[in-house]
């Protein structure tokens, strides 16, 4: 079943947070909660989406999906896996030049267990905490109040979603506005050489798949490991 909106209860016995791209480095990925101290027995970890592609080790998204406590959005990379396999219409150069050769070389069959199981994550998850609720999305959210998201998502020309998963542009133009009716949103999709938060929107992708590194965000604090978050910083193209 394909839920586009998902709404997580608070943690009553652990941490929850959120973590950048991954882009295939699942075993970097490990490394890095190893030594945040994570404990898959009381704390939850929620993915901004982008679980696969660039890095060595996609094939992983599955597993990672199946645990109890791993929860993830979809990102403009698992939306090209769901075009291209229900229709076809990706520029499929364009995406191997993005790290999507993985997929494109597996067998049909295979493209589509994945591609399925993307299609079930939600486009934004809200988490509940003390303080209030948390949004997290891939790229941006269309709405300047987050309630209306779960509406709008379902939009059959898919226009939110895709701007959930794919704009760029407050971080472009620096936008400070915030989301109302949330206590925070968080996202990634577009590299950041440190955690940096415009009003209440939280930007998480330090590039912990390439040269930079995973940060996470407590969902409780809004504090994050190892880097803070800071107000005022150039962005990477």
């Amino acid at each position: 079943m394909e839920q586009r909106f998902l709404k997580v209860p608070r943690n009553e016995q652990g941490r929850d947070f959120a973590v950048g791209d991954v882009h295939g480095h699942f075993s970097r990925l490990q490394d890095s909660l190893d030594r945040l101290g994570f404990d898959p027995a009381r704390d939850r970890l929620f993915s901004v989406g982008d679980l696969v592609d660039r890095g060595p080790e996609s094939e992983a998204a599955l597993e990672w999906l199946a645990r109890p406590w791993f929860y993830a959005v979809q990102g403009n990379h698992e939306d090209y896996a769901i075009r291209h396999v229900r229709t076809g219409e990706v520029d499929v150069m364009n995406w191997r030049g993005y790290g999507g050769g993985w997929f494109l070389d597996l067998p049909a069959e295979q493209q589509e267990v994945y591609a399925e199981a993307f299609a079930k994550l939600p486009i934004a998850i809200e988490v509940e905490t003390t303080a209030g609720a948390v949004g997290l999305l891939h790229a941006d959210c269309p709405v300047l109040f987050w309630p209306r998201l779960e509406f709008a998502l379902q939009d059959r020309y898919k226009r939110t979603s895709a701007a959930c998963q794919w704009s760029r542009d407050r971080l472009r133009q620096m936008n400070r506005t915030g989301i109302q009716g949330v206590r925070a949103v968080v996202a990634g999709h577009t590299p950041v050489t440190a955690p940096l938060a415009l009003g209440n929107v939280y930007h998480i992708d330090t590039e912990g798949w390439r040269s930079g590194y995973f940060t996470f965000l407590d969902l409780e604090s809004l504090s994050a490991w190892p880097c803070d978050v800071v107000t005022e910083l150039a962005v990477e193209e």
